[in-house]
């Protein structure tokens, strides 16, 4: 799951992107509304936490412009204590909620998984399966037939983009986007060593369950019956 956060105040943007990353999110945090809305726009984000005071571009103008576009990302609006018009108009175009500062942890996080749930989306804490093989994203273990072992965060977070496709081909180019954001310097080699890190561990699990290869378009899981 990958989080943008667009919030001018760098001190508690970089506290959140320690709490999320802790949490086994992938985080991105801008500080300006202008360049959130250009990082929003790439569609690469699974939820946006969107400060309403913001620099260049207000937090209510940003979702609004997502949502008149017919962007659906889940949006949770920070807003000061006590301001219940920000509240009231960040719900009216179209957030998801809102948290009100100060928040605790483990409201932050009890509220992204609340709305990642209503999305549809898969929350980090519950597991994925396909074919033989269970991943729950919360502990990063990979399991086959009573074998488990411990994968290492983008090994998680790769398992994890290709099981929630529905065996659909995923491109390198969706799988950097995904993992290592749409202005990342990581490149195709980036990819396959981690492809061959995760074949690995399929086949020490004795899985039934392989990565294929369909040449020039991409990567997309199949199990063998």
């Amino acid at each position: 799951m990958r989080i943008l956060i667009v919030e001018d105040e760098v001190n508690l943007a970089e506290a959140l992107v320690q709490i999320l990353r802790k949490n086994n999110y992938s985080v991105d945090a801008v500080h300006d509304g202008k360049e959130g809305l250009d990082f929003a726009l790439s569609g690469i984000y699974d939820l946006l936490l969107l400060d309403i005071m913001l620099p260049g571009m207000d937090g209510i103008s940003i979702l609004k412009e997502l949502r008149s576009g017919g962007m659906a990302t889940p949006v949770i609006m920070l807003t000061a204590k006590g301001e219940t018009d920000d509240k009231i108009a960040g719900l009216d175009y179209g957030a998801d909620d809102y948290v009100a500062k100060p928040f605790s942890t483990g409201e932050l996080l009890a509220r992204i998984r609340a709305a990642l749930r209503r999305k549809g989306e898969v929350v980090p804490e519950d597991t994925l399966k396909f074919g033989d093989i269970e991943l729950n994203t919360s502990t990063l273990k990979l399991s086959c037939q009573g074998k488990e072992l411990k994968l290492i965060l983008k090994e998680s977070e790769l398992l994890e983009l290709l099981l929630t496709r529905k065996q659909a081909v995923t491109s390198k180019e969706q799988i950097i986007e995904k993992l290592w954001g749409f202005d990342s310097e990581a490149e195709h080699n980036n990819v396959e060593v981690y492809i061959s890190f995760l074949r690995k561990k399929l086949t020490f699990l004795n899985a039934s369950v392989r990565i294929s290869t369909i040449r020039g378009v991409g990567y997309v899981l199949e199990a063998s019956s």
